[in-house]
């Protein structure tokens, strides 16, 4: 693998790609310091329990950028939403069914919609990250924020505007990678982000458990590692059979090939759907948390704590652990048969003279092909959901929930570098070199 490296260097259109995908990322890392106006960096610091549980959970997809709440703090995570949107209304609306079934034009129409709907999404993730941490701190975050005084109206306006810039910011340094550099530049903007927080998780380990936590921590990392990359990459091959056609003089078609059904086909989707539903009451819980009447502000901590994953009792632990992985399996199982919805196989197949042997073609097929998803996603379903509750398991074993990189970050950080090695190989198949996957 060295020795492809320095293959890869050796190539001046394959070199000038990775340092510009560096580039792009060394700027991404440095615009994630530049402070959103106003904001008061004690206050934020003062964040503790529940609601420093849930800066993490959103400083995941933000590339690490909501801990210093900077104009990044939004991340991608605007555009990764409108982008979900966009694809679960694509079967239910005709219009953008059309759109989807015109090719590389229908498809750029839709990617503009995209963008159209970040650009609201993220000014209302602003306004919901604003109120979160001001109403959980023991002081405002940001002072001047609102819209109740008439003084606040202009630096309110300037925090909304400077965080979706962040976020279209982002998005445009993603499609530079994407387009000139190596990778998926999405993907790569959150990876650098995870990554980064890395060496402070190795810092927190050595401080409570010394070098053989570390160890621990590295065997425990690489573990799953080996068992993302293999479910990851397992697939269902079904066989399918070309008829031959006769036009003319001459025949076309005939021969055989596979349909690959992808044990995890739904990536890590289902962790972010799953994470959102949960901690949505916690961030309405944080509204009340600062409320006059004590009770109603006892249990707003409680709710804001439990559904933060920021527990003490093991019992509510295992009781939100349980929930979790119950989440991510049933939005598992919903996000892969929407995407096998929008396939369309047995269409597709019957519209080109393929069929499967042994199985009628039309509703048979279409049967076949979802009895075989339904088992094999039920495998992908209950790896995400033992990922998913990874950190908790070690919290009831070892008393900590520190992980060198967290479980939904290592599947970014695994599916990143297998991508990215891949399109490095085929560059370096393309002249003769050895590749990176063997």
């Amino acid at each position: 693998m060295i020795q492809a490296v320095r293959d890869a260097l050796r190539l001046p259109d394959l070199r000038r790609r990775l340092f510009y995908t560096l580039l792009i990322l060394v700027i991404f890392r440095a615009a994630s310091h530049v402070p959103v106006p106003g904001i008061d960096r004690e206050a934020l610091r003062s964040l503790t329990g529940g609601a420093a549980q849930l800066v993490n959970i959103l400083d995941l997809l933000s590339g690490g950028a909501v801990a210093e709440y900077s104009v990044l703090a939004n991340g991608v995570y605007p555009y990764i939403n409108a982008s979900i949107i966009i694809q679960l209304l694509v079967p239910v609306i005709p219009a953008l069914k059309r759109l989807a079934e015109e090719g590389e034009a229908g498809r750029r129409k839709l990617n503009q919609w995209t963008y159209y709907l970040t650009i609201p999404l993220g000014m209302l993730q602003a306004w919901g990250q604003a109120q979160l941490f001001n109403s959980a701190a023991a002081r405002p975050v940001l002072p001047n924020f609102g819209f109740h005084r008439a003084e606040f109206v202009l630096p309110t306006i300037s925090v909304l505007i400077a965080m979706t810039a962040g976020t279209m910011f982002a998005i445009w340094l993603g499609e530079l990678i994407s387009e000139q550099g190596i990778g998926n530049g999405l993907s790569l903007i959150i990876f650098g982000g995870i990554v980064a927080r890395t060496p402070a998780n190795v810092a927190r380990i050595y401080t409570t458990d010394g070098f053989l936590g570390i160890l621990f921590f590295l065997i425990i990392t690489a573990l799953v590692v080996f068992v993302i990359v293999y479910v990851q990459e397992g697939e269902r091959r079904i066989p399918v059979q070309y008829g031959k056609r006769v036009r003319g003089r001459r025949m076309y078609g005939g021969g055989s090939t596979y349909i690959p059904l992808r044990v995890n086909m739904a990536g890590m989707i289902p962790l972010i759907f799953a994470q959102s539903l949960l901690t949505l009451p916690a961030v309405v819980a944080q509204f009340f948390a600062n409320s006059s009447n004590i009770n109603v502000a006892r249990v707003a901590a409680d709710i804001m704590n439990f559904f933060s994953g920021h527990t003490v009792e093991w019992y509510t632990t295992l009781f939100y652990a349980v929930l979790y992985f119950a989440a991510v399996v049933g939005f598992t199982y919903f996000y892969t048969f929407v995407l096998v919805e929008q396939q369309n196989l047995p269409e597709n197949l019957q519209k080109y003279g393929g069929f499967i042997p042994g199985i009628r073609p039309g509703k048979a097929t279409a049967d076949y092909i979802n009895g075989i998803y339904k088992r094999i996603t039920l495998f992908g379903a209950l790896f995400l959901g033992g990922v998913a509750v990874l950190p908790f398991i070690v919290q009831l074993v070892m008393n900590t929930r520190v992980l060198l990189i967290t479980s939904a970050g290592l599947l970014i950080v695994v599916g990143v570098v297998v991508d990215t090695m891949r399109q490095l190989e085929a560059q370096l198949l393309m002249r003769h070199y050895e590749g990176f996957i063997r």
